[in-house]
């Protein structure tokens, strides 16, 4: 039985494919889940750590029914998935001895939810893992880390938007733009599906164990072929955190766990109605206070925050890179509007006011990703191509520092057609070998620090004017490329190197001495590629 998971930072869904129906379907897990209203069985992401060296855990939805969640304690983690692959700035919690990093409690987490499926079905064969589009590397290493360990045949991955898009679906080629607005990432994908016109292949996931045949169909599988990706650091626990500083600057409430859950009751209740109220009792001074809003004011409070300026940043970088293609939003068949975020009705203004009303889809909120994912598995091939910019360090003399040297941009599909060409020499007499540091380049307007603030785990937009670079093979193991017989001397060029990027999405290298005409290295795998 395949499943697919989709975990955000604020809930997750799981969905599986009914056999019976040729349906996805949501699934709900005894004790983690809970039905809110119409919506579905979501899990709330949350985990309360009993006991740190055993990583006994309580998750999910029995963490709020047994009330650990609104007091100051150490042992509680929410929005826990934004620290995972991040440089984490201040204090890290050190239960039982031992301190405690996001990518731990992730695991737990993700553990306690697989147990509950293996246990509901014996059967579970097949997981699809939904990702964020603007994760780094760290990020995938990290879930492909948990994941080896778990003792299911295949394991894949998509990219949250891509799954958005096959979870509304479309039985002709369609351009469409997924805007995912969950708990702790905006992310805008523009998407193309279409049929293919070859015949029924393997799928190209990332991660595989065992090698369980695919069934052939005599029908053609769509393509998701992915044209434009943006996000932003930026979601609804952002804005529980902007609630929880107005109510503290209004009315000098304690910024608590208890508060910024009722922030984000009230934040719930504005999306159906234009003014919400919450009760608030302070056990230990015995004060009560009433939190009220406006929705009148709480747009007020995004605006103060440049809220919708950063959502017309994201849409501006996927305008960018869709003209680059010939294309204009204008073009764009459908908008597909995904996560918990997007239900804000300042957001959905903001999207009638970017697109005609008949093009936008909302009605499948929450379960459009997850049950999306599972479409790889029914034989939808993913084409993709990288989202990242890839380049190599040097030396810059005029500023005396490291800069980068862009090798692939971010855009280009994969595998490539053609390998990029880069002559280097050396850089003193004598030297015995040439080395390389490859790094993932991120946003060229600024980096996004993750910090405490308190209890409070913040994201921050820097605007530093330098690209956010995440080195690859910065060791010393790794960095050296070529051995040079006879050792280099500066003056000319001394080694040709080849880069490609193959259909697995790992870079690979290909060095060539141009004083000896050997191949010092042969298509070697460098480092995987998001």
């Amino acid at each position: 039985m395949a499943y697919a998971i989709d975990f955000g930072t604020s809930n997750t869904v799981v969905t599986r494919w009914n056999a019976v129906t040729q349906q996805p379907e949501t699934v709900s897990l005894d004790g983690l889940s809970l039905r809110l209203g119409q919506n579905p069985p979501l899990v709330p992401s949350l985990v309360y750590v009993k006991e740190a060296i055993a990583g006994t855990i309580v998750a999910g939805q029995a963490v709020r029914d047994r009330g650990l969640d609104v007091g100051q304690d150490a042992r509680f983690f929410r929005n826990f998935k934004r620290g995972i692959g991040t440089e984490i700035q201040g204090f890290l919690p050190e239960l039982d001895g031992r301190t405690i990093r996001f990518e731990q409690v992730g695991e737990w987490y993700l553990r306690k939810v697989i147990q509950a499926l293996q246990q509901s079905d014996p059967t579970l064969d097949s997981l699809v893992f939904t990702v964020p589009v603007d994760s780094f590397e760290a990020y995938r290493l990290w879930l492909a880390q948990v994941c080896e360990s778990l003792n299911i045949q295949q394991v894949r991955m998509l990219d949250e938007p891509t799954a958005a898009a096959l979870g509304y679906g479309s039985d002709t080629a369609n351009t469409l733009l997924v805007i995912d607005f969950g708990g702790g990432t905006l992310d805008l994908s523009l998407v193309r599906l279409e049929r293919s016109n070859s015949g029924m292949k393997p799928l190209g996931f990332l991660l595989k164990w065992g090698q369980k045949n695919l069934t052939k169909s005599a029908q053609k599988p769509k393509v998701a072929r992915v044209l434009a990706k943006a996000g932003q650091s930026l979601g609804g626990s952002d804005i529980d955190n902007w609630l929880v500083d107005y109510f503290v600057a209004q009315q000098g409430l304690a910024a608590t766990p208890l508060t910024q859950r009722l922030a984000e009751r009230l934040k719930i209740q504005l999306s159906e109605q234009t003014e919400a109220t919450e009760a608030f009792f302070n056990d230990e001074t015995l004060e009560s206070y009433e939190l009220s809003l406006t929705r009148d004011r709480f747009n007020q409070i995004l605006q103060e925050h440049g809220f919708f300026e950063r959502l017309d940043e994201a849409l501006d970088q996927v305008q960018q890179q869709a003209r680059r293609q010939g294309l204009e939003l204008a073009d764009v068949d459908a908008v597909l509007v995904v996560g918990g975020t997007a239900q804000i009705p300042a957001v959905q203004a903001w999207v009638a006011q970017q697109f005609d009303a008949d093009k936008i889809r909302s009605h499948r909120p929450f379960e459009a990703i997850a049950q999306g994912a599972l479409q790889i598995v029914q034989g939808m091939d993913v084409k993709d191509y990288l989202y990242h910019s890839y380049g190599v360090r040097y030396w810059d003399r005029r500023n005396r520092c490291h800069a980068w040297h862009p090798l692939v941009r971010e855009g280009q599909p994969y595998p490539m057609d053609k390998p990029v060409e880069l002559l280097l020499g050396a850089s003193i007499a004598n030297q015995p070998s040439i080395e390389l540091v490859i790094g993932e380049l991120g946003t060229e307007t600024g980096s996004t620090e993750v910090f405490f603030e308190g209890d409070r785990l913040i994201t921050r937009t820097i605007n530093t004017g330098k690209p956010q670079v995440k080195p690859l093979n910065d060791t010393d193991a790794a960095r050296s490329i070529a051995r040079l017989t006879p050792p280099g001397a500066p003056g000319s060029d001394r080694i040709k190197v080849l880069f490609s990027v193959d259909g697995d999405r790992f870079l690979r290298m290909t060095v060539e001495d141009l004083l000896s005409a050997k191949t010092l290295v042969a298509n070697q795998a460098v480092v995987q590629l998001s």
